[in-house]
């Protein structure tokens, strides 16, 4: 495997339901080597928004260790996850929460701007990812102007903006049709790899899992 991207040993969670304690990762171990792409499949309930929750720094209450790009992050403080989540990851939910009083171009300047990019180098780098993307023609377009694919596609390019080393994906073609989510997917993949990123895509989805370099199955609270 190449230089590790992310390194998770030993993860757990669990949570208190009734007086009843329900362990939903039970010693996760995953390794992702730079510019490798990872399916984490799993029916709904299995844990796999809660794993990428965590490797994402998004909630506390995990136990175990987590290393990104080479930083211990498990115990990081609160403005320490912020700028670790800034510097080093990219996001894409099922939804694409993008901020609607903002062109497709916009939001994938903002996060530049906030990690310190100038303005003509954050509009050239969204300009470039969403031409990329096949959005050249929508650049100026606001969400609710856009299909849902369209919008999806935008969420991607935010999430590339940062050049991240690691970018988290949680059933990111979820909310499309068939059609749809097999064009999404493809653009990608293939702009994941064209950027050298590492990516954790959790899905339920069997035949887009396939699709990565490695699939893992999660399977009441461990990685098969």
């Amino acid at each position: 495997m190449t230089e590790s991207v992310l390194a998770v040993r030993g993860l757990t969670r669990s949570f208190e339901q009734g007086g009843v304690v329900i362990e939903v990762l039970r010693g996760i171990d995953i390794e992702i080597g730079e510019g490798e792409i990872v399916a984490l499949l799993g029916p709904s309930g299995s844990g796999k928004s809660t794993m990428l929750q965590a490797v994402g720094l998004l909630e506390g209450g995990f136990g175990g260790e987590i290393v990104i790009d080479g930083e211990q992050v498990a115990k990081a403080e609160s403005d320490e996850r912020t700028r670790l989540r800034r510097d080093h990851l990219g996001f894409v939910y099922q939804f694409h929460h993008l901020l609607p009083d903002f062109t497709a171009r916009e939001n994938v300047i903002m996060p530049q701007l906030i990690r310190g990019a100038g303005p003509d180098e954050a509009g050239e780098r969204a300009t470039s990812l969403l031409e990329r993307l096949g959005l050249g023609h929508r650049l100026d377009h606001k969400p609710s102007q856009l299909s849902g694919g369209e919008q999806q596609r935008v969420a991607v390019g935010r999430a590339l903006a940062n050049r991240p080393a690691l970018v988290l994906a949680d059933e990111p073609t979820g909310n499309l049709d068939e059609a749809t989510a097999d064009i999404v997917l493809a653009e990608f993949l293939k702009l994941v790899r064209e950027e050298g990123s590492a990516a954790l895509i959790a899905t339920h989805n069997e035949r887009m899992a396939k699709k990565t370099d490695r699939l893992f199955r999660l399977h009441e609270g461990r990685l098969e």
